[in-house]
């Protein structure tokens, strides 16, 4: 399945526009990066993904990914070192149970939405939106059809802590 087939292209743009008008009230940037399949465990896959799209790089440490696999019904939200130092543990714990939600109805493209605003309205408490703060990272969804054997060893990515 194609992402296309899982989130069709006015879906993407929906997405993509989700996360430019909650970036407009934090510096945090949020990215959404689907892939079919993920074998192991969810979180150290994303933070994988996390590391190869180079998340790591903003320069106040506060991205956050949105990581589905969606043939095997899979997804987790990581935040970089610099929301995971300024929020209390569990953070996103209401934005992952409400996703999980919307993926089990059939309802990506509007959980995703959803979860993206709020997620933009959260991360403006800890990183308020500055007048001259710049998109550092796309606000399109990234897309991949890695196998989880298909990918490098841990020790070829970044430096996610």
């Amino acid at each position: 399945m194609a992402l296309a087939d899982f989130i069709p292209s006015e879906g993407q743009r929906r997405i993509a526009d989700a996360i430019t008008a909650a970036e407009r009230h934090t510096t945090g940037e949020i990215c959404v990066h689907v892939t079919p399949r993920c074998r192991g465990d969810v979180v150290r896959r994303a933070t994988k993904t996390f590391n190869r799209l180079h998340l790591y790089t903003t320069k106040r440490r506060n991205a956050v990914l949105i990581f589905v696999a969606y043939e095997d019904r899979k997804f987790a939200i990581l935040g970089d070192t610099g929301i995971n130092e300024a929020v209390p543990k569990g953070f996103w714990d209401g934005e992952v149970a409400e996703l999980g939600k919307y993926l089990k109805a059939g309802r990506p493209v509007d959980g995703l939405c959803e979860i993206i605003a709020r997620m933009g309205n959260r991360l403006s408490e800890y990183f308020p939106g500055e007048r001259d703060d710049e998109n550092e990272l796309s606000n399109e969804v990234s897309y991949d059809d890695l196998d989880d054997d298909t990918e490098t060893e841990d020790n070829d990515y970044g430096n996610m802590e």
